[in-house]
């Protein structure tokens, strides 16, 4: 049984560290796009999060 729930929680532990990992990249990308789409499309979101680009 031990077996079984150290399985369940690495796995959750996993999950969650995949997750962390994705939405800080995604913060990276955005904050320091320099397409102009990209930019265009995260514009408002950098100043709501304290990036500046300008």
């Amino acid at each position: 049984m031990t077996t079984l729930s150290s399985v369940k929680t690495t796995s959750g532990l996993a999950s969650v560290l995949a997750m962390v990992v994705m939405g800080v990249a995604l913060m990276f990308v955005a904050g320091h796009a320099q397409s102009a789409t990209l930019h265009d499309a995260a514009h408002d979101m950098r100043h709501a999060t304290g990036f500046p680009c300008h």
